[in-house]
């Protein structure tokens, strides 16, 4: 059996995103109990780490070949045709993962010019927006592996 493929930079940034939620989130349940008051900040970067977090463990489940989809036609095809489903599928996300970079890099630009803040903190909104097409040209380049890996064969298919 061939061993996993690892997108161990991914994991370590999906982690470190998650530690600081959590961290942000007990702050300020502990303000709230302590003042009866919340943190206003909180929210705005909780927000902004669940993208973040999202993005990075999409990322290792691609890379891993774990995320959820029918096998049943794949497997029923002669491999051929499998092939060429297979290849369909990747060229799918590569296209859905192109579009979210070129468009979400847009707006981070139009962001960027704008001089956009958020309002919670009064940050640059581009701050924000930019890890969207960042992490989306990531996957872009795991779905490129994981495509390449299962024309190989060197992915179970039975996910």
């Amino acid at each position: 059996m061939t061993p996993t493929p690892d997108a161990r930079p991914e994991r370590w940034l999906a982690a470190l995103a998650l530690v600081i939620i959590a961290l942000i989130s007990l702050g300020n349940v502990i303000t709230r109990y302590i003042t009866g008051g919340s943190l206003a900040f909180t929210e705005e970067l909780s927000v902004f780490l669940l993208v973040v977090l999202t993005f990075a463990g999409a990322t290792v489940a691609l890379r891993r070949n774990g995320h959820i989809r029918i096998g049943m036609l794949e497997r029923a095809l002669p491999p051929g045709p499998r092939r060429a489903l297979v290849l369909l599928q990747g060229l799918c996300g590569v296209l859905l993962l192109g579009l979210i970079v070129w468009f979400g890099a847009k707006l981070a630009w139009q962001e960027y010019r704008w001089e956009t803040t958020s309002p919670g903190l009064g940050l640059p909104q581009w701050w924000y927006i930019v890890w969207l097409p960042l992490l989306a040209a990531v996957m872009l380049v795991r779905q490129l592996q994981q495509t390449l890996d299962r024309l190989r064969g060197r992915l179970d298919d039975e996910s």
